[in-house]
């Protein structure tokens, strides 16, 4: 079963979910960001990624905004 590849669609989804974070945790960007704004700098839907890494717990989420949790900023600054 572990010599199974993964599929395509989970690593474009895994790759997705990093970007939106390295934006999330951009030292220049510690603040939130709207969905809109996530959506234009990604030029997708970030809906998923989003749902996704709320479920993680790694971002929070508010009226439309997002900010990454300070988990994510922990896990980051310790280069995990």
């Amino acid at each position: 079963m572990h010599d199974q590849p993964i599929p395509p669609t989970i690593e474009r989804d895994a790759q997705t979910d990093a970007a939106i974070l390295m934006v999330l945790l951009c030292e220049d960007s510690h603040r939130p960001w709207s969905v809109d704004e996530i959506a234009r700098e990604m030029g997708s839907d970030p809906s998923d990624s989003l749902r996704r890494l709320y479920g993680g717990g790694l971002i929070h989420r508010l009226d439309g905004f997002v900010w990454a949790s300070r988990a994510a900023a922990l896990a980051d600054e310790l280069d995990l």
